[in-house]
């Protein structure tokens, strides 16, 4: 018989929306200390019931389920940036626009953006100076949107049109945490400041998405960039493509998933590295070894093992997105336990990621223990920076393959270290940016 998991164990209430004052303060430290509650932790957030889980079991069970659990209401606000594209389409659409992408993402097809990558970190790293004081947020967030302009559009999209897309995921991110603060309670469309800011930027991004959409409807020219290979992209029982509309939204996922989630691993991995200097020696070590100065390509990578190490590690303790949750869609279980239809089950990445009952020394940066071994022995569930199940993140190559050499490429040449005494603060929104950046010094490595 199934067992009612509000009669679990939870967290003391000390307000009258429940658990939704701590949450909002601060989900990181909150959802830390409701692991001590058990597997399933019960949770009210507002009138919402709620349930945090941190058994790897029962996480796989949720994920490999999408039928039962769908995209929490939180997730859904993204709609409207996003559309129905990947991330946010359910059921029959979203199974279909699946099996579409799938081959554009194939590893053999992505390969060829490696070249792309690496000549775009090199002309960045051209323009920097030892000694100068950067914020090496935005560094790689300017980056890894110009490599997926290219990769996307191939081209080099206009400084103006580059803007506009990148104002458009800066106001979505600051909207989103606002939403988030207020448990997405307060209505989108209300005209409130940051309501209106929010649809006038979703408004010029889709003007220069449609507009490098029709650009390439309209070019005889033939390209190997993303949005050809979406447009040609055909259901092979219907023969069915997909309309603008849809590429819209996909092209939208794509600029949002394919480079705030990379810049912000980045961003934490140099953090991360400037803290262990012992890290930073053996990385320049294997650089020194396996590029002899040379720059970093597709092939390197097999070779550049300590470097793929440091990548997994950073993202175990700082996971591009640290919380995601599914709604049951349905009344449904997981384990023994009843969980009502419209129960919002969430799962955080930071949570599990810093396990110590999975990780030796949770807390510390140690990427030597990224080993075969140790991978084949960590149950599923527990370390998941790209989601898991049906819907594990679709770009999960072609994010992983450009961390490594961006990171390969910038500290061959520079090492980079953190100001002593600037604020590093951690904010969850839809993914976990630095809140105020992350100012560094920059220092040449001779040749």
């Amino acid at each position: 018989m199934s067992k009612d998991i509000f009669d679990l164990p939870a967290p003391p209430i000390n307000s009258i929306v429940g658990h939704l004052v701590e949450l909002g303060q601060d989900p990181l430290d909150f959802l830390t200390r409701c692991r001590d509650y058990g597997d399933i932790v019960p949770l009210r957030l507002g009138l919402t019931p709620t349930c945090l889980l941190t058994n790897p079991e029962y996480i796989e069970e949720v994920l490999k389920n999408r039928e039962s659990f769908i995209k929490s209401p939180g997730f859904r606000v993204l709609k409207t940036l996003l559309g129905e594209g990947l991330l946010t389409a359910e059921g029959e659409s979203w199974l279909w626009q699946r099996r579409l992408a799938q081959p554009v993402f194939h590893q053999r097809r992505i390969n060829d953006y490696g070249d792309i990558m690496v000549k775009y970190t090199d002309r960045m790293l051209q323009t920097w100076q030892d000694g100068e004081s950067h914020d090496i947020h935005a560094d790689m967030m300017r980056l890894t949107l110009a490599i997926v302009m290219k990769c996307i559009f191939n081209t080099d999209v206009d400084a103006g049109e580059a803007k506009v897309v990148a104002n458009a995921l800066d106001v979505t991110m600051h909207w989103f945490e606002s939403k988030r603060r207020q448990n997405f309670l307060a209505w989108e469309w209300f005209p409130r400041p940051e309501n209106i800011r929010y649809r006038q930027a979703v408004a010029a991004m889709d003007e220069a998405i449609y507009q490098l959409i029709r650009h390439r409807r309209n070019s005889s020219e033939k390209s190997n960039d993303l949005l050809s290979m979406l447009m040609e992209a055909r259901d092979e029982e219907t023969q069915q493509q997909m309309d603008d509309k849809l590429l819209r939204d996909e092209v939208a996922t794509l600029m949002l998933a394919g480079h705030e989630t990379t810049a912000n691993a980045l961003s934490w991995t140099w953090m991360l590295i400037s803290q262990n200097p012992e890290v930073q020696e053996k990385l320049s070590a294997e650089l020194k070894e396996v590029l002899q100065g040379k720059l970093a390509t597709i092939a390197d990578l097999p070779r550049l093992t300590y470097t793929q190490q440091v990548i997994k590690e950073s993202m175990r303790l700082y996971p591009p997105v640290a919380l995601l949750g599914r709604e049951a869609g349905e009344d449904t279980t997981i384990g023994d336990y009843e969980i009502p239809k419209g129960t919002v089950v969430m799962i955080s990445q930071w949570v599990m990621h810093r396990h110590p009952k999975y990780f030796d020394r949770a807390e510390e940066f140690l990427p030597e223990r990224w080993t075969e071994e140790f991978e084949k022995q960590l149950p599923k569930g527990v370390y998941i920076p790209f989601g898991d199940g049906p819907r594990i993140c679709i770009g999960k190559g072609f994010a992983m393959m450009e961390a490594a050499l961006l990171l390969a490429t910038i500290a061959q040449r520079f090492q980079i270290e953190i100001e002593p005494g600037f604020p590093i603060v951690p904010q969850p929104s839809i993914t976990l940016r630095p809140e105020y950046g992350i100012k560094v010094q920059l220092k040449g490595i001779g040749d």
